[in-house]
């Protein structure tokens, strides 16, 4: 396959894998030492609690945008929600909980397998590069500081500090404009159907699904990728690539 001109990638879970399992198994692992404050609630019934509490949250596109804004309040929030479903409103035990839940969280945050061999593949064929991410500066930029992806990439568009996120059709469009690049000759890869799949193929531009979980399509897709890679070296015309260091 000829590659594009242009090729945006998505930052969290697609360069970078946010979570060692699955996020509700990450909850479980960060109330285990909670357990003897969390009075007659298994460390198991906690974790369903805030996972449901979160997946209510996060399912509302508004509540998203808004929330991923300021992450530190909404999952405090949320394990609020989530704990007092379960039968413990103490906010100060929320408070901890969600602190303790980022701090695994960041621990358990890996880089990609072939992610900088990938990049700087790319590169050297010519290929533009940028990244483009939702979320907060705080939380998005030491995350590209601490795997080295800054100078593999021409443009670093990070939601707060454009003002607008993905799904948002200028998200995308600011880079086109940025490279003066078209929609047909670009491509974006990651692992959102809805912000990385159905919103920019809207516009023209080619979307390869990062399927890294090898789950396959789920039947309420809101679009059908272009084209589904399991690992980002698959983006590469060959998949054999020489390793190199950050």
């Amino acid at each position: 396959m000829t590659l594009p001109r242009l090729i945006m990638f998505d930052m969290d879970d697609t360069l970078i894998s946010s979570y060692r399992g699955e996020p509700k198994t990450v909850w479980e692992r960060t109330l285990a030492p909670f357990e003897a404050e969390l009075a007659n609630v298994t460390v198991a019934a906690a974790a369903e609690a805030i996972f449901a509490a979160a997946q209510r949250f996060w399912s509302d596109s508004t509540r998203h945008r808004e929330g991923r804004l300021d992450l530190a309040r909404t999952r405090s929030e949320i394990t609020h929600q989530g704990l007092s479903a379960a039968g413990i409103a103490d906010r100060a035990l929320s408070a901890a909980v969600s602190e303790a839940f980022q701090t695994l969280r960041d621990q358990e945050t890996t880089l990609f397998p072939d992610a900088h061999e990938t990049l700087d593949s790319l590169r050297e064929r010519g290929v533009l590069l940028a990244l483009i991410t939702n979320g907060q500066s705080k939380m998005q930029r030491p995350k590209i500081e601490r795997f080295a992806l800054e100078h593999r990439f021409e443009h670093i568009q990070i939601e707060e500090e454009f003002g607008i996120g993905k799904p948002e059709p200028q998200s995308y469009l600011n880079i086109l404009e940025t490279f003066d690049v078209a929609a047909a000759d670009s491509w974006i890869v990651g692992d959102n159907l809805e912000w990385e799949v159905a919103a920019p193929q809207k516009l023209g531009i080619h979307a390869v699904w990062h399927d890294h979980k090898a789950s396959g399509l789920p039947p309420d897709a809101p679009a059908v990728p272009d084209r589904i890679i399991r690992g980002l070296a698959e983006i590469l015309p060959e998949t054999t690539i020489a390793k190199t260091t950050a």
